[in-house]
């Protein structure tokens, strides 16, 4: 996937976890900032750190309250050097599993791929249809993305997350009524030794993870391509449960 009308900026605070105050290049000296939308809603704590650097996409939309949104840091940036450059869109990591699937990287022979899917009570982020050996298979997914990187491996989740346990509860009942199920760990960013669950921050989401793949659930990890105006699937990652 692709940004449009990239600027390069200094994070300075971040007043609510909806919006954050940036200088724009040649505001540094004068004391002026943007307000800009903050696409994602997670804690983010280890990357926002004031001096950071920072990407920011500026909307078409002249009636938007904000002119700009949020979308990449450059994490260790303010303690100098170029830092590790980590995309934090929490909207891209669907985008791009869209996009990968579809180009035949998730299941050969894929006939369908639909969004935002209701099975039951539960909705999930993709359904899915290919045919194997002439025969025809379906299943949904679950996509995460993960922004949490500690000495070389990521984690997810970076908060607590109920939802992100009651996704996986919903895989496994899928996966018991005869569906595929699968949970994709979008890792936006170009390195990662492995992923596991961070169990430190929320032992639960852990724990409901190793159920899913001990009743079948499939569980992948990818890190991706990142540039200030991309991202991109790409390679696959050891998962460590």
């Amino acid at each position: 996937m692709h940004y449009h009308h990239i600027s390069r900026g200094i994070f300075l605070a971040r007043p609510n976890r909806f919006i954050a105050h940036v200088a724009l290049e040649g505001q540094e000296k004068t004391g002026d900032f943007v307000i800009c939308h903050v696409k994602n809603t997670g804690r983010c704590r280890e990357l926002l750190v004031p001096g950071t650097t920072v990407y920011l996409e500026k909307s078409t939309n002249p009636a938007r309250k904000t002119a700009y949104d949020l979308i990449a840091v450059e994490k260790g940036s303010a303690e100098g050097g170029a830092g590790t450059l980590i995309n934090m869109d929490a909207q891209a990591p669907n985008q791009v599993f869209a996009q990968w699937a579809r180009s035949g990287a998730f299941r050969d022979g894929l006939t369908l791929l639909q969004g935002e899917k209701t099975w039951g009570n539960s909705r999930f982020d993709f359904y899915y249809e290919y045919s194997e050996n002439g025969e025809s298979r379906r299943g949904f997914v679950e996509v995460k993305g993960v922004t949490l990187e500690r000495d070389g491996a990521v984690y997810f989740p970076d908060a607590p997350t109920e939802r992100g346990v009651k996704h996986l509860e919903e895989l496994m009942a899928c996966k018991a009524a005869g569906y595929e199920a699968a949970v994709c760990f979008v890792i936006q960013m170009e390195r990662a030794d492995f992923f596991s669950p961070n169990d430190l921050t929320h032992p639960a989401f852990g724990d409901a993870l190793r159920r899913a793949r001990a009743a079948g659930v499939e569980i992948l990890a990818h890190t991706c391509r990142v540039t200030p105006d991309s991202l991109t699937m790409a390679e696959a990652v050891e998962v460590r449960l």
